[in-house]
């Protein structure tokens, strides 16, 4: 495997390639690096002519534990990585077999198609370290149930890969991950690559009126967010392994 950085692999086979995150001692955590990283990775890919899809995955058993709490990207930074994965004119398709986290949430809500192992789990821990999911509601939105957004955006609760379908999150769980995602991709290898591209401008219209309309926004109530007492507070608790303040 070659990799972009340190910190993205990369593999191609039958005009598919494949990404994946490669900080397996920060459990995958979005970095200012590894956000980086994965933004030069996909520019290549849109370029590439012989790149039909691109799969998203990890290594390790973390897809991704949300934000580097100790080197976080740039909100804006973030927001750009996330907009470029629903712009890109190729599908995006994301492949999970470990747990996901907060910020990894976007990544997913991001791609076009969504698959994890049965063993997966995902959590919005955001409340629970005195921030909010602001910048990844900027896909996740638009793209997943409302009520059952609210139950885990508010209480940052664990949830299986059935409840992730059912939220939207997931378009498919299964125990082998790679059969489930078999016809997937040979689909995408059978489609058109001008036709793809316009069917995925298609599907994402409402997903990048969002992204026009609320980006500002919510980049700056994520800013506002992380400078305050309490996110302080919250972010110290995690590292050092205990109940935040507001704990009862």
């Amino acid at each position: 495997m070659t990799s972009i950085g340190t910190l993205i692999g990369r593999t191609h086979a039958r005009a598919v390639t494949t990404l994946s995150l490669d900080a397996t001692t920060t459990r995958n955590a979005l970095s200012a690096a590894l956000v980086a990283g994965l933004a030069e990775a996909l520019t290549d890919c849109a370029k590439d002519p012989d790149v039909r899809a691109v799969v998203l995955t990890h290594t390790g058993t973390t897809f991704s534990a949300g934000a580097d709490l100790r080197d976080p990207p740039d909100p804006d930074a973030l927001v750009g990585l996330l907009r470029q994965i629903v712009e890109l004119p190729k599908p995006v398709v994301a492949r999970v077999t470990g747990h996901v986290r907060a910020g990894g949430l976007g990544l997913l809500a991001a791609c076009d198609i969504a698959a994890a192992s049965t063993e997966s789990t995902f959590a919005f821990t955001e409340v629970r370290i005195g921030v909010a999911p602001a910048v990844i509601s900027l896909p996740l939105l638009p793209r997943t149930d409302p009520r059952t957004l609210a139950r885990y955006y508010l209480t940052g609760e664990r949830f299986t890969p059935p409840e992730a379908v059912h939220l939207g999150l997931l378009t498919t769980t299964a125990d082998d991950v790679d059969t489930a995602l078999a016809p997937v991709l040979d689909g995408l290898r059978r489609s058109a690559p001008q036709a793809l591209a316009a069917t995925k401008q298609l599907l994402t219209a409402r997903v990048l009126e969002t992204f026009d309309r609320d980006a500002a926004t919510l980049t700056a109530l994520s800013a506002r967010l992380f400078s305050s007492d309490q996110a302080r507070e919250g972010m110290t608790a995690f590292l050092e392994r205990r109940d935040a303040a507001w704990v009862v």
